[in-house]
């Protein structure tokens, strides 16, 4: 059977995939049928407090595995992830990345504001929240980023992913909510970040930590995914407030966020703008996101700088957020790769290589306007009969 060769035609599939059967498993849970729980009570399953019977409240390794190891498993994630930030770039990878990381930064706070101020920062226009706009814009999938711009982009286009690595996680959400007015204390930044901080500091140290801890980014993935779908039920991904409103949270990212890149590379003066529509897309790790605030709402609680009422709102949103990031993360896998072809065919027609640095295009540009006079003998003729 070729499951991961199926799962990996699936666009986030290592991620998606997991989450939809984790929650399919929960939906059937929370039914409550009769005959599964007679036959759990039957095997020694306990009780919840309700009295239920439940395939993911067993117990032992497998509750603490599949039912309550989100946030262990997201904290083991973002280590893995902050390892392979790799601070030593080229200075014009770095430049790139940078400009790309800032631009799309930028677009995702300014729509999670302009959303934030025309309507419920909660649950707002679409039942979108501030939250699930930022976590889903401002986070690219860096694997898809990878592959297209090695194919369609030059080389400081994929060097510029040690930088964009950097908006995996929370890290920017947080940020951005706490400049909206949220009060997360500072300890809040560091509960959530020091796992990321800690992998980055020894991935940069020591190359064979990296090496190391490379496999385990994507091998923990399907484990936190389900463990998030685990706490979700389906009926939460089939309805308006899901699928629409994810499928307009893709468009604002493709469309937005590629826009303000494809401008901030026009300010720098970059010839080619395949990295800002290669970036323009929603990361499989952003559907952690929800979860991550919603524990970092519950840390400024228990300090006293955020009301329990506010926490409880992120907690409340999180479910419905994490469906929607899905939903987005889904589409704009479909809509990024077309983006990028286009822009590759409109490039070329006007003479623009994207697989050509800078100087290199600058060199073919100057070649292809160069136009060579032969003097006019009077011979007549084809010259050099």
């Amino acid at each position: 059977m070729k499951i991961k060769d199926t799962i990996d035609r699936i666009p986030g599939g290592l991620m998606i995939i997991p989450l939809f059967l984790g929650a399919l498993i929960n939906t059937v849970d929370q039914l409550h049928l009769p005959f599964i729980m007679d036959f759990l009570k039957s095997v020694g399953v306990t009780p919840t407090a309700e009295g239920h019977y439940e395939f993911l409240r067993i117990g032992g390794f497998s509750e603490a595995l599949f039912k309550n190891g989100a946030n262990t498993l997201c904290a083991l994630f973002l280590f893995c992830a902050g390892s392979q930030m790799n601070l030593r770039v080229g200075g014009v990878a770095l430049k790139k990345g940078i400009v790309l990381t800032s631009s799309k930064y930028f677009a995702g706070i300014a729509v999670g504001f302009l959303f934030g101020l025309l309507s419920d920062p909660f649950t707002g226009f679409l039942g979108l929240s501030t939250m699930a706009i930022i976590a889903a814009m401002t986070n690219g999938n860096g694997g898809m980023y990878a592959a297209l711009t090695g194919q369609y982009g030059n080389r400081s286009d994929v060097g510029a992913t040690a930088v964009l690595s950097l908006n995996d996680g929370p890290f920017f959400t947080l940020m951005a909510l706490g400049m909206m007015g949220s009060q997360f204390p500072i300890i809040a930044f560091v509960a959530v970040l020091l796992p990321i901080a800690i992998g980055m500091t020894l991935g940069n140290l020591d190359p064979k930590i990296r090496e190391f801890l490379a496999p385990a980014e994507n091998i923990v993935i399907p484990f936190f995914a389900f463990a998030l779908g685990a706490n979700m039920n389906l009926k939460n991904f089939f309805n308006s407030e899901v699928v629409v409103a994810g499928i307009v949270l893709a468009l604002l990212t493709v469309i937005v966020s590629g826009g303000f890149m494809v401008l901030a590379f026009k300010i720098f003066r970059q010839k080619s703008y395949i990295a800002p529509w290669a970036e323009a897309s929603t990361a499989g790790n952003a559907v952690a996101t929800p979860a991550a605030i919603a524990a970092a709402a519950t840390v400024a609680a228990g300090s006293g700088l955020m009301t329990a009422s506010e926490a409880q709102a992120f907690q409340d949103i999180a479910a419905i957020a994490t469906a929607q990031i899905s939903v987005a993360t889904i589409t704009t896998a479909l809509l990024v790769p077309f983006a990028v072809i286009i822009c590759d065919k409109y490039q070329r027609k006007r003479g623009i290589v994207g697989t050509l640095e800078d100087d290199e295009l600058k060199k073919s540009l100057e070649n292809q306007n160069t136009i060579t006079t032969i003097p006019d003998t009077g011979l007549g003729g084809v010259q050099g009969e």
